[in-house]
């Protein structure tokens, strides 16, 4: 029975290998954090700067004392975090490589800490706060999922994820006042923001 077990499992992996890490196309073997935060380095250098921040954040559709407010409390808040061991730089560079180091507390748990994908965390989000609509958070469900996720004492966890997903909502909320799954996901798994950019450049094109 053990080696007819084993066989069995063999032919299961060989013919879909990818569903050990892989959840819904996003993979949980790789530190998806980082390409979270890939869109904001315009250069492709592997640092984000303050300018970076200001800029990525006009094109997903952010206001402009909301963009020059994330350039400096976001670099300034990760920086020496991605920077470890080396002199603090007054240009508050965001190494990306590293980007897992700057994690904060009273977070969903979705990224680990070492920035990969955990499913079952995910689906917590959903099963646990999801009471309107299944696939989807309204703005007061949103709000109790943040509380729910504090720590004890860990104010600047409670301010940054309060502020992430303040600035989500306000950004990609339906006409229904609803934050699809699909936007949540595509937060974590890093497409989000290149798609909003895109949609937000196409849509300017039409209008000129």
């Amino acid at each position: 029975m053990a080696s007819s077990a084993s066989s069995s499992s063999s032919d299961d992996d060989t013919k879909a290998p990818s569903k050990t890490n892989q959840y819904d196309g996003v993979p949980t073997d790789q530190n998806v954090l980082a390409k979270h935060v890939a869109f904001f380095d315009k250069n492709h250098d592997g640092i984000v700067y303050p300018w970076e921040t200001f800029q990525g954040f006009r094109e997903i559709g952010a206001g402009l004392l909301l963009s020059i407010a994330s350039g400096f409390v976001i670099n300034i808040g990760l920086s020496q975090k991605t920077r470890p061991g080396k002199f603090p730089s007054l240009l508050f560079p965001i190494e990306i490589k590293n980007i897992q180091k700057a994690k904060h507390g009273s977070d969903s748990g979705v990224y680990d800490s070492e920035g990969r994908f955990v499913p079952e965390k995910f689906e917590q989000i959903f099963a646990r706060h999801a009471r309107t609509n299944a696939n989807a958070l309204t703005g007061d469900e949103l709000k109790e999922m943040i509380k729910s996720n504090r720590e004890p004492k860990n104010y600047t966890g409670w301010f940054a994820g309060y502020v992430e997903w303040k600035i989500l909502y306000d950004l990609c909320k339906d006409q229904n006042g609803l934050l699809q799954k699909d936007t949540i996901r595509a937060v974590y798994d890093g497409s989000l923001f290149d798609k909003m950019a895109k949609e937000r450049a196409a849509a300017k094109a039409k209008k000129n």
